[in-house]
């Protein structure tokens, strides 16, 4: 049986990336006027990174056909 928290890992993990990446590549080709005013901080970044690294723990905690203790 598989646990719900895996799938939820998958989801955070591959929601994480694609926020990151898209972060990344906004870090790297600003907008010339950004209409964020707090857009230097680079929120999505952070949240992407962050979700990423949950969801990997997540992954690596409830993979399958690990044994209970």
């Amino acid at each position: 049986m598989i646990s719900i928290w895996f799938f939820i890992g998958v989801s955070l993990l591959v929601n994480g990336l694609l926020i990151l990446g898209a972060g990344l590549f906004e870090w790297r080709n600003p907008p010339a006027h950004p209409t964020v005013h707090l857009f230097h901080l680079h929120a999505n970044v952070w949240w992407g990174a962050l979700l990423t690294l949950i969801g990997a723990a997540y992954c690596y905690f409830f993979k399958p056909g690990q044994k209970k203790a």
